[in-house]
């Protein structure tokens, strides 16, 4: 009998895992995160389309049948959030339970499997959509707009904060009532009911951020029609003139050619034509110049709430790549120590660009278990797919040219990217991932060679100097990375020996 190994004995070390069970007008649904609080990642999510706010528009009640649904997705999300040993849970309900007069018999219910239900009102739902665009961009400035199957949320969002906030009964699920009489006549409505409330006022003229899976959805069919050859969701930007395409798009194909858009869900499908036509009566009104995906929204906001200042402060995409470096490298990570080691080279980058190279010196070492002959490719699909929060399309591209780079790629093909990021920017990524690569085969993964080795550009030379007693460390493989580096900058290599 083979004895087992004593690591395999050792059981998975504690993780904090926080929850969110989110019973909407469309959907329950149960998301478990795990990870750093300020970004951390999801390892479950599931819904159920319990339809509870089915029966508001025919007579104003959760249908029995849609209760007991939803009220069966709630016993097995509670079952399995204990068993998953989360330690943080918060079970909130909105538009549907908190509109129909049978609402408080739902959160009964609920309550008679465990669950105490926050009842959100309409401008904490808006509030947490707002926060959730923030978790994910912290620069944001413009409105949230929340779409859901009861209501939309409106949310000033500007320098972290969100501001004026407002809820309307105008979910997807209301929406072909109030579309019956034309186009005219419902964005007549709808302004009459955003003026109501003060909109767009202040707001007139800045960009929406799109919350909500039918927002998602209606992102889907547009990167269908224009063929993006970066199928993301997440921050991907929807220009005004975007609208046009959209609104004929919904009008011209059918259900089921709608249905066979990757990813896209019967249900959403189905909405798609009045999403469009909300979301082009909302620009008219509002102005608006464009609009920006954010995957983020009230689940996300609500945890993001819950944060202290200091870590509502971090940079969502250094603490993500930080904690996937950390969970992925092979010794102990020193990332940053590895982004100060190859500055020097660029010395003259912006912010921008200094914050991405950092991301990608965090996860330099994250595709080694991977076959060698497909580690560019996994490098490329890390950069490009992460779980990323805080970084846009062009940000996850030069992520991923770093990285592809990094781990071997630098002379084979990177996936081509159309106009989606200047073609100075790709070079000088692919020239991070190449120091990157460098650094790591003169230290072997591990920090110390970094405190006695230096690397500078100026006067045509790229110089690598090594301390006293570290000589060593050169060698045929350091030579040649040291010399594909220095022609990507356009230098001559040297190694100095001190």
């Amino acid at each position: 009998m083979i004895e087992k190994l004593p690591f395999l004995r050792t059981p998975k070390s504690k993780a904090h895992r926080s929850a969110v069970i989110d019973i909407g007008s469309n959907s329950v649904r149960l998301v478990v995160y795990e990870g750093p609080p300020r970004a951390p990642a999801v390892i479950f999510n599931e819904k159920v389309a319990a339809g509870l706010g089915r029966g508001l528009s025919v007579d104003g009640r959760i249908a029995a049948e849609d209760a007991e649904r939803g009220l069966y997705a709630l016993r097995r999300y509670a079952l399995l959030a204990r068993h998953m040993e989360v330690r943080d849970l918060q079970c909130v309900a909105t538009a549907a339970v908190r509109d129909a007069p049978n609402g408080p018999d739902f959160i009964a219910g609920a309550a008679e499997a465990g669950l105490t239900i926050r009842l959100l009102s309409g401008a904490e739902e808006a509030e947490a959509a707002g926060f959730g665009v923030i978790a994910a961009i912290p620069d944001a400035h413009g409105i949230a707009v929340d779409l859901g199957g009861g209501s939309l949320e409106l949310a000033a969002v500007s320098h972290g904060q969100v501001g004026r906030r407002s809820s309307f009964p105008l979910g997807v699920l209301r929406l072909p009532t109030l579309r019956k009489e034309g186009p005219q006549a419902f964005e007549r409505t709808l302004r009459k009911m955003l003026r109501a409330e003060g909109w767009p006022g202040d707001c007139a003229g800045q960009p929406l951020y799109l919350v909500g899976g039918s927002w998602r959805a209606l992102a889907r069919l547009d990167l269908e029609l224009t063929h993006d050859p970066l199928a993301v969701l997440d921050q991907h930007s929807l220009p005004r003139t975007a609208l046009r395409r959209l609104l004929r798009a919904t009008q011209r194909l059918s259900f089921e050619e709608l249905k066979t858009i990757p990813g896209m869900a019967s249900n959403r499908a189905a909405s798609l034509p009045d999403a469009a036509a909300l979301l082009a009566a909302l620009a008219n009104i509002i102005d608006v110049p464009e609009m920006t995906v954010s995957s983020s929204g009230l689940r996300e906001g609500l945890l993001y709430k819950a944060l202290d200042a200091e870590t509502q402060a971090q940079d969502p995409l250094i603490v993500a790549a930080e904690f996937e470096g950390r969970r992925l490298a092979r010794f102990a990570p020193h990332g940053p120590a590895l982004a100060d080691w190859i500055a020097p080279l660029f010395a003259r980058e912006d912010a921008a660009d200094s914050r991405i190279r950092l991301a990608a010196s965090l996860l330099s070492d994250v595709a080694w278990s991977a076959n060698p002959d497909f580690r560019a490719d996994r490098g490329t699909e890390i950069g490009l797919h992460g779980n990323w929060r805080g970084i846009d399309i062009p940000g996850r591209i030069l992520l991923a040219r770093a990285l592809h780079a990094g781990f071997g790629g630098a002379d084979g093909d990177f996936p081509p990217m159309g106009s989606l990021v200047a073609e100075e920017r790709l070079a000088r990524a692919r020239q991070w991932g190449l120091a990157i690569r460098l650094a790591q085969r003169l230290t072997g993964g591990v920090e110390a060679p970094l405190k006695a080795s230096r690397i500078a550009l100026g006067r045509g030379k790229l110089t690598l100097c090594l301390d006293p007693g570290w000589h060593h460390l050169a060698g045929e493989s350091v030579d040649r990375r040291l010399r594909s580096l220095a022609q990507a900058l356009d230098a001559k290599p040297e190694l100095v020996l001190l």
